[in-house]
């Protein structure tokens, strides 16, 4: 098959660009390598797919660009789209709130017009946990009520799931909502915790601790959420919403323990006050990608974080 994957070139856009690459299939990586963060990252992350397969194809461009999308949906006849491209992060969508409507909505809604207009039915699209808010319900299960959003970036998802409805319902589209819940492993994005921490801790640097240490996340590893991507691509389901988390929470406390142990190297704790946009908790049911994906994720955070941190370790070292 052809697959477009947008935000390809990113951290979680990267595994499964490789996934669908070892499967056989042929990929073309859409992003627009913006400034978020290094853009030399996701360049690398690019060079690397180019080195593993012919069958990759990298085209630099913005979801806003709608002549752009019309032209690479026009120009190749895409089987499928995995649509991962976002501007993501609560706490940077608290500082640029219309950036955040303007790129993961808008821009999504040009993607899924270029994708109808082209005869692409079936499109798998990247969500988020942040769309729960503060949920009173643990675990957090795709039936609860998410009008409760406490940030741009959630609210931004919020609106990407309620147009997928739209397509589905209007057009007959094929498409699959996943909610990621915090997503971790070899190649994570430098501003998400795992990543900074480790890295402020190996250069004896304090880390922000934001409240007592503890609120809790559903770390999942890269490998799982790939693994539950692929299977939406496996099947059709009109229009449906999955939680793709390890359904296991880890206090931020234990998280720095964790992190500690694997980098042989105690942390310094900057104390700070709570952050507006963070919720306390993030708890995934996922009763229901087991059933219709065969979603089972493998990898605890025991077993998960000691493959970052070598790869971390390897990517430091080579720097």
């Amino acid at each position: 098959m052809n697959f477009l994957v947008t935000g390809g070139a990113g951290f979680i856009g990267y595994h499964v660009c490789e996934r669908l690459l070892r499967d056989g299939h042929a990929v073309w990586a859409l992003d627009d390598l913006n400034n978020f963060y290094d853009p030399k990252i996701k360049l690398a992350n690019v060079r690397d797919l180019q080195t593993q397969a012919k069958r990759f194809t990298f085209a630099q461009g913005d979801l806003t660009d709608r002549a752009g999308l019309n032209g690479l949906l026009g120009g190749v006849k895409f089987d499928q789209i995995v649509h991962l491209a976002a501007r993501a992060g609560v706490r940077s969508s608290l500082e640029q709130p219309a950036l955040y409507q303007r790129v993961n909505v808008e821009g999504t809604v040009h993607l899924l017009e270029a994708a109808r207009l082209n005869g692409v039915k079936k499109i798998t699209v990247a969500s988020s946990s942040s769309v729960y808010g503060v949920n009173s319900k643990v675990p957090f299960t795709e039936s609860d009520p998410i009008f409760s959003a406490i940030s741009p970036y959630a609210a931004s998802k919020l609106a990407c799931e309620a147009l997928g409805h739209v397509y589905h319902h209007v057009y007959g589209m094929d498409i699959a909502m996943l909610r990621f819940f915090t997503v971790y492993g070899p190649r994570q994005r430098p501003d998400l915790a795992i990543h900074k921490f480790a890295r402020l801790i190996s250069a004896g640097k304090p880390i922000p601790v934001f409240g007592d240490g503890s609120t809790a996340r559903d770390y999942t590893c890269a490998s799982d959420t790939v693994d539950g991507v692929i299977a939406c691509t496996q099947k059709e389901f009109g229009y449906e919403i999955f939680n793709l988390g390890e359904s296991q929470t880890v206090t931020l406390s234990r998280l720095i323990e964790l992190l500690e142990k694997h980098l042989g190297k105690r942390a310094i704790i900057d104390r700070q006050p709570p952050q507006p946009g963070d919720v306390p908790i993030t708890c995934a049911d996922i009763s229901k990608a087991q059933k219709k994906l065969g979603y089972h994720p493998r990898t605890s955070i025991e077993d998960g974080l000691p493959l970052f941190v070598e790869w971390f370790k390897r990517a430091v070292s080579v720097q």
